[in-house]
């Protein structure tokens, strides 16, 4: 698990969509600090389903930060 402390854009020449999963969310408070956190699921094809792969966790700064990388990404979108 990481709690997410910055974002770097990371060029890559890899261009694929993965497999998709169910990513489970969760928000809870830590000595006054607000965090999201996101648990992606294996697929049900690996040897465990359903069991946590990974999880990242966001805090405000983090969040504002994603949101503005998403704005950039996606134009179209909004809420």
């Amino acid at each position: 698990m990481a709690l997410i402390k910055e974002f770097q854009q990371a060029p890559s020449d890899a261009q694929r969509i993965h497999g998709p999963v169910t990513c489970g969310y969760r928000t809870f408070t830590i000595d006054g600090r607000r965090v999201l956190q996101l648990d992606t699921y294996g697929s049900a094809d690996r040897e465990i389903p359903n069991k946590i792969s990974q999880s990242v966790q966001l805090d405000a700064e983090g969040a504002r930060a994603l949101i503005d990388i998403i704005a950039e990404a996606f134009p179209d979108v909004s809420r």
